[in-house]
């Protein structure tokens, strides 16, 4: 995405965070669901928590509006910011309405002083250390993060893992599996697995050296067949493969 450059994280945030970045975000842009939850300031003067998705959605902003974020690992921002994953599902939500209008008002006169996306990228990361030294999560969310994290890395290496092989690995029943990964996610492992899934086809895609043959990156990625891929990248992007990746070589920017 030619509007959007990663950056890495500070090296005692990584278990936390997957990547920070920075953007000039103006004009209209398509994303879909990663399983992430994003932290992100505006200079249009927002603080803005993006919640987790469960399909594919468009914005549009301002020409030459900058940003800058930081994306948890999936699963990880309920226990980090004390999050209300499910209640925050397609949703984006002010900052003030997670962590108080304090906290927002603060960070805001901060990232506002700075003079560099550099030097706000670090007041985030620096805003995301705090709270994680400062307000310890629950015992319980501390356990839906374990999960999370097992779950996350079991399906990132074999998408195709049935939720009866997640559950025996996390010692739980499904039933409880599914609570446990929708109080981390929003969603159960079933939406997860479709997500991280659809996330594998798009980077096998992107290289340099991928074929264009959709069956093969489809067999690539996991699915059963290119239909499965069809079916699936409609239910989470709204579109074809084919037109998914041709609106992620335009980023669709006006």
């Amino acid at each position: 995405m030619s509007w959007y450059t990663p950056v890495p994280v500070a090296d005692d945030l990584s278990a936390e965070l997957a990547t920070g970045w920075t953007a000039r975000a103006g004009g209209a842009h398509m994303l879909v669901p990663d399983g992430c939850v994003d932290v992100l300031w505006l200079s249009t003067g927002r603080i803005v928590v993006c919640g987790p998705e469960t399909s594919g959605w468009s914005f549009e902003l301002p020409a030459g509006t900058e940003a800058v974020g930081v994306r948890f690992r999936p699963g990880l921002a309920a226990a980090a910011l004390g999050l209300d994953t499910p209640g925050s599902l397609n949703r984006r939500i002010d900052l003030a309405d997670v962590l108080g209008a304090r906290t927002q008002r603060i960070l805001l006169e901060r990232m506002d002083g700075a003079g560099t996306a550099e030097h706000r990228l670090h007041l985030l990361q620096d805003g995301v250390r705090e709270r994680l030294r400062t307000v310890p999560p629950p015992r319980a969310v501390h356990g839906s993060a374990r999960t999370a994290a097992l779950v996350s890395g079991m399906l990132g290496d074999d998408p195709s893992s049935p939720v009866a092989e997640l559950a025996r690995a996390a010692g739980l029943s499904e039933r409880q599996l599914h609570r446990r990964c929708t109080s981390a996610f929003g969603y159960g492992p079933a939406v997860l697995r479709r997500i991280l899934r659809l996330q594998r086809f798009l980077r096998l895609a992107r290289h340099p050296a991928a074929t264009t043959d959709l069956s093969v990156l489809a067999a690539m990625a996991g699915y059963t067949d290119q239909p499965h891929l069809n079916r699936d990248c409609r239910a989470l992007a709204g579109v074809s493969p084919r037109v998914l990746l041709g609106l992620e070589l335009s980023d669709i920017t006006a």
